[in-house]
C-alpha cells in the first residue's frame, strides 16, 4: 500500500484567498492594500501521524502468513472449490 505524502499534506491545508480590507488610516484618494489570510489546521499533524504508521507497516504481515501456512499444512484451513474457481474468475477483470 503506497501513500501520497505530498497530496495528504496539500489537501490540509485550509486557504482563505479572499482579499481583505485593511483600514490604513489614509485619505479616501489613495488605494487601500490588501492583507492574505493563511489558517494552518491541526488535523494536520494527525494526518502525519497516520501516514507515519501506514509507512511504517510492513507490506507482508509475516505472522499472518506463517499462521496460514500452518493451518494449510495441518489440513485445518479448507476452501471450497467454487470459491477458488470465483476468485479466479474475478481477477481477471
Amino acid at each position: 500500500m503506497k501513500i501520497d505524502v505530498n497530496s495528504l499534506a496539500a489537501n490540509q491545508l485550509s486557504v482563505d484567498r479572499g482579499p481583505k480590507q485593511v483600514s490604513s488610516g489614509s485619505p479616501a484618494g489613495i488605494q487601500s492594500s490588501t492583507e492574505d489570510r493563511t489558517t494552518l489546521s491541526t488535523a494536520n499533524l494527525s494526518v502525519q501521524s497516520l501516514t507515519s504508521q501506514a509507512l511504517n507497516t510492513p507490506e507482508i504481515r509475516q505472522d499472518k502468513v506463517d499462521d496460514l501456512q500452518q493451518s494449510v499444512s495441518s489440513g485445518q484451513y479448507q476452501v471450497s472449490a467454487k470459491a477458488i474457481a470465483s476468485a479466479i474468475i474475478d481477477s481477471g477483470e
